[in-house]
């Protein structure tokens, strides 16, 4: 199974051919989206999109680390991360279509076998 990346300008190619803006057109409107949810999480903390998931910045504590190579412990500093929670909704997706797609290989050569 190939994974692909979804990029920017893939997002604006989709918003291209699904709603008929310019190129140009549908790269600033995906430019404008995200620049919008980036501005709410800088101001808000959080950005929760329906059916998707939720956006949250979260304060993490300072702590003692170790480097795996070496053994040697280290201060790491506290620190603010953006953390992501599916959605429900979203979750059920993704477990429907990594399913879908295991019976499907599954399935096939139970088939051949029998049909011969």
């Amino acid at each position: 199974m190939e994974r692909k990346t979804l990029t920017r300008s893939d997002l604006a190619e989709t918003v291209f051919n699904k709603v008929g803006l310019s190129r140009t057109e549908a790269a600033e409107l995906v430019k404008m989206v995200l620049d919008e949810i980036c501005r709410a999480i800088e101001q808000h903390g959080s950005v929760r999109l329906s059916s998707f998931g939720t956006f949250q910045v979260r304060q993490k504590n300072g702590r003692i680390g170790r480097n795996p190579q070496t053994g040697e412990e280290a201060a790491i500093s506290q620190r603010r991360v953006i953390t992501f929670k599916a959605s429900h909704i979203l979750k059920d997706r993704v477990l429907s279509a990594h399913l879908a797609r295991a019976e499907k290989t599954k399935a096939r050569p139970a088939l051949d076998v029998l049909t011969r």
